[in-house]
């Protein structure tokens, strides 16, 4: 009984050791396994919290700004690298340590020193950006502006409060707001200086802003002119002359534009003006404002319309020439309904060259002024007046009643020149020979030249027929016209053939009575007309363009003349007129000669004709200079006539002067042509010049002139002039008399001849 009690009692015993074990087994389970779970979250917690300081300082090194947490005292807690490299410090030698030891220079905007505590450790909570300056990367003397925004933060109730503060760097906003505005300056001030007149311009074409060029142009000012729409400005006649242009712009389709205008100004004067027109788009590519250059262009519109008309019009008297006279006879052919409406009046002045000849060019352009208005008062609005040349005119007319408007306007013609032309107390007389051709299909068959062919043909009829009358054309008249055609046609052929050739006419020294050059003359010797004088085919030169290829064909003809004479003192005097020269084709050919037949330069005279038409400074001047100084003397024929004739001993290369046959004509028994003529070489000596009188006819003459002064002459009273071989054969008694082309200095100016 006892031994089960005891029995009992150590199960007891064992169960609740076992249970005691149990609970502490579960116990140390429970224990352990929370301290496994407390392990894993603290873990997990330093993992996330190592994450988010990975994070947190990537999140610092990739922000633009900078961040810099200080505690109340100021210590850095945390310098981010963006902050440490704006403000030029290291993160190792800023943490932990105060913010008053800072190694900065801060200055505020005014450039006063500031401490670092007032800026990064506020005593308030002010987050209200200040801008402060530290120092920069490009020396001491630089400066990064920086914007500092700081905030005080508190923790719990407990915990430290703490500054945060952003730095942000500002100096290339700073710079590119300071680069903006200067180039807005820039280009305000450039617009202001700008020459020419510019304009900003928005959508609606109205003005926003304007230069003083462009205000000054438009007659206004410019705050007057801001906000007017520019097409108020505009001439009426103009005023959308821009708008496809705009649209086109507006509409991507090009770049830029310009067009040419008329404004309108402020005190109602037109302006011509040429707008340069781009457009400024915002950078996503929508239109903002036009920006306009606007140029002034009157004078240059004024100065092409003068160029145009100048093209198409005589210098000299303003009406057209023979240009605007051929586009002005087609247009009226073309569009007159009838033929018969239309028709030509050919003019011609009668004795126009003696004119020219006695009283000088400068009172033969007078004469051609006056006639020109003579002319305008009788066409009236009846037709178009042209000068061709010379003193040849033509008048279109289309009337209605066209033969009869004809006839009133040449009789008007011939009353209009009946009052004389005053020069100075002469009063010359004026007339002229006026020819009709009415259009029909006879004269008109060859087109507008055909019809002017007949005019100019009834108009020689006139001349023929006794001077200052009119005739009409009819077809009798047509083979007068057709033969001097014909000639026309042959000359060219005849320069080529050598048809034209030289006469030589001597040239004698007057004191000693001995031939000492000679005048070249030039002769047509025709197949079938015989020898044909000058005044029988020049005027064909001009019209075929044939004088330089005649010109530099009888170079050699004098050249060979002067090779087979037996002496070598003699010269000879070539003719040119002006039209001849210019391209250098005859200087060229006048020392080529020179030196193919082994000449002394001063053996071949250039006699220089028309020297009116000779302009100072021109390529003519230039290769008579040419010539000159190779060697070649330069005379100035009819020396005396007119006053334009003293300027161009002046202006022109000349070596010697002849003396017109008009003074010598009525010597010795005329005073006035006496005293021209002593008058004249007193001149001419004076000037160290070579004399020559030409027109010599009578003993008392010659004697005359050479106690005026004139060593030289020639004319019947010596012979006329004969063909080279003649003159050979004759071996005429020559003396020394080659012309320097220089003139002389000295008192004696014939010390060379």
């Amino acid at each position: 009984m006892g031994g089960l009690v005891g029995g009992a009692d150590g199960s007891v015993v064992v169960v609740g050791v076992l249970a005691v074990l149990l609970v502490f087994a579960a116990a140390t389970f429970v224990f352990l396994w929370r301290t496994r779970l407390a392990r894993e979250a603290r873990d997990a917690a330093v993992s996330r919290e190592r994450a988010l300081r990975r994070q947190f300082e990537a999140v610092m090194s990739s922000a633009r700004d900078g961040v810099l947490i200080t505690t109340r005292r100021g210590d850095v807690v945390l310098l981010s690298e963006t902050a440490a490299a704006i403000l030029g410090v290291t993160r190792e030698e800023m943490l932990g340590r105060s913010i008053a030891r800072l190694p900065l220079r801060i200055v505020d905007e005014h450039l006063r020193p500031v401490l670092s505590q007032e800026v990064f450790v506020p005593s308030v909570d002010d987050d209200v950006p200040r801008i402060v300056g530290v120092p920069g990367r490009r020396g001491a003397e630089d400066i990064r502006w920086v914007q500092v925004s700081s905030r005080l933060l508190t923790g719990d109730d407990d915990g430290e409060p703490i500054t945060v503060t952003t730095i942000m760097d500002t100096s290339g906003l700073r710079e590119a707001a300071e680069a903006l505005s200067r180039s807005d300056a820039q280009f305000r001030k450039a617009m202001e200086n700008a020459p020419v007149g510019m304009a900003l311009v928005d959508l609606e074409w109205r003005l926003m802003e304007v230069n003083r060029a462009f205000a000054e142009m438009m007659g206004s000012t410019v705050v007057a002119l801001r906000g007017t729409p520019f097409s108020a400005l505009s001439h009426p006649q103009d005023i959308s002359a821009e708008t496809d242009q705009l649209q086109r712009l507006y509409d991507g389709y090009q770049a830029r534009f310009s067009c040419e205008k008329r404004y309108v100004r402020a005190d109602g004067n037109v302006v011509w003006a040429v707008l340069d027109v781009g457009l400024v788009r915002y950078p996503g590519g929508a239109p903002d404002h036009y920006v306009v250059h606007v140029r002034d262009s009157t004078d240059d519109r004024m100065n092409s319309e003068l160029l145009a008309h100048r093209a198409m019009h005589d210098p000299l008297t303003g009406l057209a020439n023979r240009t605007l006279l051929q586009e002005v006879l087609q247009r009226v052919l073309a569009k007159s309904a009838e033929l018969e409406h239309v028709g030509v009046i050919a003019v011609d002045l009668d004795g126009f060259k003696g004119l020219n000849d006695r009283f000088g060019h400068a009172t033969g352009d007078n004469a051609l002024v006056h006639v020109a208005g003579v002319l305008r008062a009788a066409a009236g609005s009846r037709g178009t007046v042209s000068r061709i040349g010379g003193d040849e005119f033509i008048i279109v007319v289309q009337s209605p009643d066209c033969a009869a408007a004809m006839r009133e306007i040449a009789d008007a013609i011939h009353v209009g020149l009946r009052r004389p032309l005053q020069v100075k107390r002469h009063q010359i007389a004026l007339n002229a020979s006026v020819g009709i051709a009415v259009a029909d299909a006879d004269t008109v068959s060859g087109g507008p030249t055909s019809l002017l062919s007949a005019a100019d043909a009834a108009m020689y009829r006139a001349k023929a027929s006794g001077r200052s009358r009119t005739e009409v054309y009819d077809a009798s008249m047509r083979t007068a016209s057709d033969s001097q055609s014909a000639l026309a046609l042959e000359l060219d052929d005849a320069i080529r053939r050598g048809d034209l050739v030289l006469h030589f006419q001597p040239v004698y020294d007057l004191p000693t009575r001995l031939v000492v050059g000679f005048e070249a003359l030039v002769r047509w010797q025709h197949p079938t007309r015989g020898l044909l004088l000058p005044s029988a085919f020049l005027p064909l030169l001009e019209d075929r363009n044939l004088s330089v290829a005649l010109g530099t064909t009888l170079v050699d003809q004098a050249a060979e003349f002067l090779a087979a004479q037996p002496g070598g003192d003699t010269w000879v005097s070539l003719n040119v007129s002006a039209d001849q020269l210019g391209n250098s084709e005859f200087a060229d050919r006048v020392l080529s000669s020179i030196g193919r037949y082994h000449l002394s330069p001063q053996r071949i005279v250039i006699e220089l004709t028309e020297a009116s038409l000779v302009a100072p400074n021109t390529r003519v001047r230039h290769e008579l200079t040419e010539l000159r100084n190779a060697g070649v003397p330069i005379l100035l024929d009819d020396f005396g006539t007119g006053v334009s004739p003293l300027s161009y001993l002046r202006d022109l290369p000349v070596s010697g002067v002849k003396l017109d046959m008009s003074f010598v004509a009525g010597i010795p028994e005329d005073p006035a042509g006496a005293r021209v003529s002593r008058a004249l070489g007193a001149l001419a000596r004076e000037l160290g010049l070579a004399t020559i009188a030409e027109g010599i006819e009578t003993e008392a003459q010659a004697e005359f002139l050479q106690g005026c002064g004139w060593r030289l002459g020639q004319g019947w009273l010596f012979g006329v002039a004969q063909p080279g071989q003649a003159l050979l054969d004759m071996g005429l008694e020559t003396g020394s008399g080659l012309i320097d082309p220089r003139p002389q200095e000295q008192d004696d100016p014939f010390a060379s001849l």
